[in-house]
């Protein structure tokens, strides 16, 4: 076993001294340049979306396990409050994600600047 071992340890030391790099890391057609070109603009709109898409799986995972709270609850009324109190926060929790969608989505329509587009014009550019 100790020569197995041994055997093992040397050929993880040898072996990428042997490796050829067959895979191509950047296959045909792509250009990764787009992520050194990024701008200010184009994080936040991305950061915006990403919250809001977290924000929302959260409040819908709350939902859920309230909603198996209050079946697990077995009629125990402080256990049914309990689990009625937690979906309540988690339906006005959606209703707030939601509301803050649809008024980033209205100051899109109005004025022009689309919030969840990756490629905005910056504000600075005239």
């Amino acid at each position: 076993m100790k020569e197995i071992l041994e055997k093992a340890k040397y050929l993880m030391i040898v072996a990428p001294v042997y490796a050829q790099n067959t895979v191509d890391l950047q296959p045909e057609g792509t250009d990764w340049t787009n992520l050194f070109n990024l701008e200010f603009s184009q994080i936040i709109s991305a950061a915006i979306v990403l919250v809001l898409v977290i924000a929302a799986l959260v409040f819908f995972f709350i939902l859920v396990v309230g909603g198996v709270r209050w079946i697990m609850s077995g009629g125990d009324k402080a256990n049914t409050e309990a689990a009625r109190g937690q979906i309540t926060s988690a339906l006005i929790g959606l209703v707030i994600v939601f509301s803050a969608w649809a008024i980033m989505a209205a100051i899109g329509f109005f004025f022009g600047i689309d919030i969840f587009s990756f490629d905005m014009p910056s504000v600075l550019d005239f």
